[in-house]
């Protein structure tokens, strides 16, 4: 039996889903800010309750009242749409319980290690386009009213001296609103937005990246080959990703089987070439680019943010396998470079979680180093060779295969920390359409990863007093650049994609207050 949706419900949901999403964070902090104090109020009266013999209505109705609303906050809380990382907890449910559904794991390899990871499962669409369905959806606004309300807030002079800006109706394609849109200029992190699009596009969102050991009968020598996954950990608390510990594991025990206990140990880098030190220099926002590192090579025990790196990230995960190694009773040398052979025996290997998670990640957290990591994946799947010029080159050929509007755009890489990188906001906006598409859910996670203003990653912090929950958008930081990429709900239950892009900044919170006054604007503009 198939129940109708009632037509008052149809119109009604676009503003209920709204407000539910906005105080969604309030009733979770007054719960928890509660909680203590209800916990004593319980323990004090406890031993009140043997002398009450006639307790009053209005008690009963007030503490009911009271213990409902919090019981609410905490269930709506716990049953939202978003987990602590921004993720969808709906999506990863279902696609968790899809037996058997997932997608092609492009890790395969003849030989692969028994009990390797399966192919994760594929997720079902999360964003559906507005237009789609029976419910009613009021007509795409006209641009001038939007110019009414932007242009004002753009000409604020903390955004520097040059402002470029799109915004387009996700439902219809329709651009809204356009200043300088077409303008090629520094992008900076909102380049990961193109990163993401590329990287699903080329490799599929259920591929996992695999770091594997092979053995050299003919010389002896174990090798440990870095399948450029820099979330590659060795913590023990490294649920979820590939484990170091995991794979010297099981690797002493391939070697056990075989007699071996005694091994010459090297790291083979080789997937990726060129020069590994970012253009941008040393610098605690990035790790060398390199095949092979633990923890992103962070010398502290953070999972995103600046950290400083070890020097050299390839040598250093080789050393704490050899570490780990020996825990499980093999002894090998020191570590050095080397290359695995066509006629090296398979060990063992671990798999990154899949790319769509990776994306996710990238986006939520502004991620450098899987940003990098990504964009050389790109260019091994395009034949091109796996450095910076590689990878912007097969970027850029895997986003003109999609139709995307390149004018201008320039990778000089992954991340958007290289400030010769040139993107436009129609491109921006254009590549967030085509990641709505319902006919492309491959793209999707470059949506589900964007930060949701108030609640996650590097916007968890900002939109205190404005949109939260509205806005999920990808942030762009350089010296003199701000700007502002992703999508908004506005008053009428619309999906708009939206790019700011600022240059000749020169103060980066006033420039970043000025960019989220105009998302708050878009979501609370009911333009027409």
């Amino acid at each position: 039996m198939v129940v109708p949706e009632l037509k008052p419900w149809r119109v009604a949901r676009p503003h209920v889903t709204r407000v539910a999403n906005a105080v969604r964070p309030r009733l979770a902090r007054v719960t928890t800010a509660a909680r203590p104090r209800v916990a004593r109020l319980a323990r004090a009266a406890k031993p009140q309750v043997t002398r009450v013999t006639r307790a009053k209505t209005w008690q009963y109705t007030t503490g009911a009242a009271t213990v409902g609303l919090a019981l609410a906050a905490v269930v709506v809380t716990a049953a939202g749409p978003w987990d602590s990382s921004g993720q969808r907890k709906a999506e990863r449910d279902r696609a968790a319980a899809r037996a058997g559904g997932g997608g092609a794991d492009h890790g395969d390899r003849p030989g692969a290690a028994a009990g390797a990871p399966k192919p994760a499962p594929s997720a079902a669409s999360v964003l559906t386009g507005l237009g789609g369905g029976t419910h009613t959806v009021r007509s795409a606004p006209g641009g001038k009213a939007f110019a009414d309300v932007l242009d004002p807030l753009l000409n604020d002079p903390s955004l520097g001296s040059l402002r470029t800006a799109a915004v387009v109706d996700v439902t219809t394609g329709r651009r809204l609103y356009g200043s300088r849109a077409g303008e090629a200029v520094t992008p900076a992190s909102t380049t990961k937005i193109a990163t993401a699009v590329a990287a699903l596009s080329a490799l599929g969102p259920d591929h996992r990246l695999t770091t594997r050991t092979v053995y050299e009968p003919d010389t002896g020598e174990l090798i440990l080959v870095g399948g450029g996954d820099p979330t590659l950990t060795a913590r023990e608390d490294g649920a979820g990703e590939a484990d170091l510990r995991t794979l010297a594991r099981e690797t002493a025990a391939a070697l056990k089987r075989t007699g071996v206990r005694e091994a010459t140990l090297s790291y083979d880098t080789t997937l990726f070439a060129g020069q590994e030190l970012h253009p941008i220099g040393v610098n605690d926002n990035i790790a060398l680019v390199s095949a092979l590192m633990v923890d992103e090579a962070r010398t502290d025990d953070s999972t995103h943010g600046p950290a400083p790196r070890v020097a050299d990230p390839a040598a250093e995960a080789a050393r704490t396998f050899a570490e780990l190694l020996e825990t499980h009773g093999i002894t090998t040398t020191s570590p050095g470079p080397s290359k695995a052979t066509s006629r090296a025996e398979a060990l063992a290997e671990v798999a990154s979680p899949p790319l769509s998670a990776l994306v996710e990640r990238m986006m939520t957290n502004s991620d450098n180093d899987i940003a990098e990591a990504l964009a050389r994946h790109v260019a091994v799947a395009a034949g091109e060779p796996a450095d910076f010029r590689g990878a912007g080159r097969a970027t850029l050929a895997r986003l003109q295969k999609l139709g995307l509007p390149l004018n201008g755009a320039v990778f000089g890489d992954g991340s958007g920390l290289n400030r010769d990188n040139r993107l436009n906001a129609d491109l921006l906006t254009a590549l967030l359409l085509k990641a709505a598409d319902p006919a492309r859910p491959d793209l999707r996670a470059t949506l589900t990863g964007l930060p949701v203003a108030g609640f996650t990653g590097t916007l968890s912090a900002r939109y205190g007093d404005g949109a939260a929950g509205l806005v999920r958008a990808k942030t762009g930081t350089l010296t003199g650049v701000n700007a502002l990429a992703g999508t908004v709900v506005n008053r009428d239950g619309r999906l708009l994609a939206f790019a700011f892009l600022a240059s000749g900044t020169t103060d980066p919170v006033t420039a970043q207050a000025a960019l989220d006054r105009t998302a708050t604007a878009l979501a609370n503009c009911a333009c027409r």
